[in-house]
């Protein structure tokens, strides 16, 4: 009998395709005979439910017109294998919003998983659930696929951090403090202080996001050894809560991640270095990759990144940071400028090789500073391209149009890890840098501490933590201070 995917006369040719489908779990997509997408499916076994748009028996029993009607266009078929049913549905809601089919409705109104929204423009912004991408001004983290185990995280943050969920009502005090909650919340949520500046809550908050992009491990490192300790202790219904808390914590974050990468589709580093090349044009695939991010909070506390990446792989030890020296203020082009020349002057005074190709985080703006940058050191630059989040957009410095590849590109996905290190190694500086400065404002309220005494202390011992370690006697040795003082000041961090 000759071979079904002989005959062209289409059906058949379609029912060969479902025979070498494997029964795992992926997503297809249905096409029209131009190509056109007409609907995206997840299926839990492949080769069963692609097959069944095909049998009689089933077109027998439809009597949605819309159903028949899709059935008599679908002409050829694609499909994605993953690894599980979640991930189908994560890549399902993902192509669905890409390409947005004629025949699918279920995911236009983003109905199937939830976001967390973070709005900078809140003087205590507060972390809240949203189902949609309101603005571009507020951060967003996820999707997350399952609901209950996201809210079990958020409550559990809400104690872990001390940070607003959406049903707070904080409350301003006359000396512009804020009082997070009421007495007899507090009692629930307590474990940080009630009372706060802004300042002190965002670097509370700084934490929290932190944590949603992905710098989880540490925490549940020691979510789980104080629950062995608890059993150890035959502290069992403790044990029991944090081994749930646990549970929603790994359950929660590991959906955003396996969407955050769309790992739909499994590339080595060598294929996605590859495409890469073969869509920046470039000459030869760029081992060598640098990312530069700026980060800040209404132009304070202004700080720059460099994520470096070798052969595909974040490469740790190249990594740089930056703070900006040249002004003070909410300029993202001039720290851009500033940063990309302090990084690619000290490589050329060094002679170093510059990398293959470096990226920049923004759109013609961003990159018009880096390349004001090169011309100002006289000096030739890399391969430069700009990557705009809004629309993953790679933009390029010279006359050549913007270019937007399919969320699918391994080189794209390539560029949004090294953009997304970029960024989160940016945010922990500048969170790092803004809790040291809370913490160091304690001595304003030592008497008789100037700026003179405050800069000899922070650069004789580094930072606040050294100098509460210290002993009478090395604060003694600082310029300015006695034994009297020392010993005051000593007193005055012990309380």
């Amino acid at each position: 009998m000759p071979p079904e995917t002989t005959d062209n006369d289409g059906p058949l040719s379609l029912k060969g395709k479902v025979r070498r489908l494997p029964g795992k779990p992926g997503v297809y997509l249905m096409k029209d005979r131009l190509g056109r997408i007409l609907y995206v499916g997840k299926a839990k076994n492949l080769k069963k439910r692609v097959s069944s748009y095909f049998a009689p028996s089933r077109a027998a029993m439809i009597t949605q017109p819309k159903i028949r009607a899709l059935i008599g266009l679908i002409a050829d078929f694609d499909t994605i294998e993953v690894k599980s049913e979640p991930e189908a549905i994560l890549l399902e809601g993902r192509l669905i919003k890409q390409w947005k089919p004629k025949y699918n409705t279920d995911f236009v109104d983003d109905k199937r998983f939830l976001l967390v929204r973070v709005d900078p423009r809140e003087e205590l912004p507060r972390i809240r659930l949203t189902r949609i991408r309101k603005d571009t001004v507020s951060r967003y983290f996820g999707p997350f696929a399952h609901s209950g185990p996201l809210r079990k995280t958020l409550a559990q943050m809400r104690r872990q951090f001390g940070v607003l969920l959406a049903d707070s009502s904080p409350q301003k005090l006359t000396d512009g403090r804020w009082q997070l909650y009421d007495d007899i919340r507090q009692e629930i949520y307590g474990g940080h202080a009630n009372i706060v500046t802004a300042a002190e809550y965002r670097a509370r908050l700084d934490a929290a996001c932190a944590f949603l992009e992905g710098k989880s491990r540490e925490w549940l490192e020691s979510l789980k050894n104080e629950m062995l300790a608890a059993a150890g202790k035959q502290e069992f219904e403790k044990a029991a809560e944090l081994r749930d808390i646990v549970f929603a914590l790994e359950k929660t974050l590991a959906p955003a991640r396996r969407f955050e990468r769309e790992q739909d589709v499994i590339h080595t580093d060598a294929d996605a270095l590859e495409a890469l090349r073969a869509a920046l044009d470039l000459p030869a695939p760029p081992a060598r990759m640098e990312c530069f991010d700026i980060s800040h909070i209404s132009g304070t506390f202004v700080v720059a990144s460099c994520a470096h990446f070798n052969a595909g792989r974040p490469d740790k030890n190249n990594y740089r940071r930056f703070r900006i020296k040249s002004f003070t203020g909410n300029d993202d082009f001039r720290a851009m400028e500033e940063v990309v020349g302090r990084r690619y002057g000290r490589l050329h005074g060094e002679e170093r090789a510059f990398p293959d190709l470096v990226v920049i985080d923004g759109g013609r703006g961003q990159i018009g500073a880096a390349l004001k940058a090169f011309i100002a050191l006289g000096i030739a630059p890399p391969a430069l391209i700009g990557l705009a989040k809004k629309h993953e957009t790679i933009i390029f410095p010279d006359t050549r149009p913007p270019l937007n590849l399919p969320l699918t590109h391994p080189g794209l996905q390539l560029l949004q890890r090294l953009r997304d290190e970029a960024h989160r190694f940016a945010n922990t500086y500048n969170a790092d840098l803004r809790s040291k400065k809370i913490r160091e404002s304690v001595l304003d309220d030592f008497p008789g501490m100037g700026a003179v005494r405050r800069a000899a202390l922070m650069a004789h011992f580094g930072d606040i933590d050294r100098l509460r370690a210290a002993s009478v006697e090395k604060i003694a040795a600082v310029e300015g201070f006695g034994e009297k003082m020392a010993a005051e000041l000593w007193a005055f961090l012990h309380p």
